[in-house]
C-alpha cells in the first residue's frame, strides 16, 4: 500500500453539510429495487454527491460525509454479499510471475518469524485448541486455489495459494460461528478483521504455501489469509493471532478511512 497524494488544496469554508439528510437521501434511494442493482456504483463519494446535490467543500463536513459513506458502503456490501457465490478461478498458465510484493513498507522490512518458536494463538469465542505450532497446522486438510488478488490501488495479479479452508479451521477450534467478526493480529503492526460470512466462505483459505512451495516471507510467512472475495488490504499476512468476537475490531486501513467490508 503506497502513500496517497499529500497535496493540500485550500478552499474557502462554506456552510456545514447536513449529514443526517445525506444519509436519509442515500438510504431512500438505495431502498428502491432499481437502485440496488447499482449499489456499489452509487456508494462512492461522487455517486452520493450527485445523489444528494451537495457541494463537499467544508473540511469538517467532508470528513463526516466520508465516514458516513464508508459505514453505509459497508452495510450495503454486506447486504449484497452472497456467501455461496464463488470468485473466478484461473489456470496455471494465467498465474502472474513474479507475483507482486505488496505492503505498506519495503521488501527489506518484511518481518522475520522464527518457524520453530512460532505459535498461533486462537482466542475469543472459541472452545477448542487455542495454541498451534506450524507442524500441527501443516497437517490440516489441504486445499488449493488459483485466484486473482485485487488491490485497491488499481492493479491485480493471479496467484496460486495452498492451505486449509478457514471455515473448517474455525469449526475445528470450536469457534462460535454465529459471532459477528473474526480478527487477526500480525507479526508486524498490521491488524485486520472480517465478517463471519466471509470467514466461512468456501474460498477463504488459511494459506501456508504459494505456487507449490512453503509461503515465502515476502508473501506472508508463516501464514496469510487468502480471500478472493475481498480487496487485497483485507488479506492479512504474518498472522500470529486469530480471535472471534462480537465487538467490532476495526482494521489497519479501515481505521484510517478505508471501507471496512472491502469487498472486491
Amino acid at each position: 500500500m503506497n502513500d496517497r497524494d499529500n497535496t493540500i488544496i485550500t478552499r474557502k469554508p462554506r456552510q456545514a453539510l447536513d449529514r443526517g439528510s445525506i444519509l436519509q437521501d442515500a438510504q431512500r434511494e438505495l431502498a428502491m429495487p432499481a437502485r440496488r442493482l447499482f449499489g456499489k456504483q452509487l456508494l462512492t463519494l461522487g455517486g452520493l454527491s450527485l445523489l444528494t446535490g451537495c457541494s463537499l467543500t467544508d473540511e469538517k463536513s467532508v470528513n463526516q460525509f466520508l465516514v458516513a459513506v464508508s459505514r453505509l458502503n459497508d452495510r450495503a456490501q454486506a447486504f449484497l454479499f452472497d456467501p455461496h457465490q464463488l470468485a473466478p478461478t484461473y489456470t496455471e498458465a494465467q498465474i502472474t510471475r513474479p507475483f507482486p510484493f505488496n505492503a505498506y513498507y519495503g521488501v527489506d522490512e518484511v518481518p522475520h518469524v522464527d518457524a520453530a518458536a512460532y505459535r498461533l494463538q486462537v482466542s475469543g469465542l472459541v472452545t477448542g485448541k487455542r495454541t498451534w505450532t506450524l507442524p500441527e497446522l501443516y497437517t490440516l486438510p489441504h486445499a488449493e486455489q488459483i485466484t486473482r488478488h485485487i488491490c485497491v490501488e488499481g492493479w491485480s495479479a493471479v496467484g496460486r495459494w495452498g492451505g486449509t479452508p478457514f471455515g473448517d479451521f474455525l469449526k475445528r477450534v470450536g469457534a462460535d460461528t454465529s459471532a459477528k467478526y473474526v480478527g487477526f493480529k500480525c507479526a508486524d503492526d498490521y491488524y485486520e478483521s472480517i465478517d463471519m460470512p466471509t470467514a466461512l466462505h468456501a474460498q477463504t483459505l488459511l494459506t501456508f504455501d504459494y505456487d507449490g512451495e512453503r509461503l515465502p516471507a515476502k508473501y506472508g510467512f508463516p501464514m496469510k489469509l487468502r480471500m478472493p472475495t475481498k480487496l487485497g488490504y483485507k488479506n492479512p499476512k504474518h498472522i500470529v493471532e486469530i480471535f472471534v468476537t462480537n465487538t467490532y475490531p476495526g482494521g489497519y486501513w479501515s481505521d484510517q478511512g478505508y471501507n471496512w467490508f472491502g469487498g472486491s
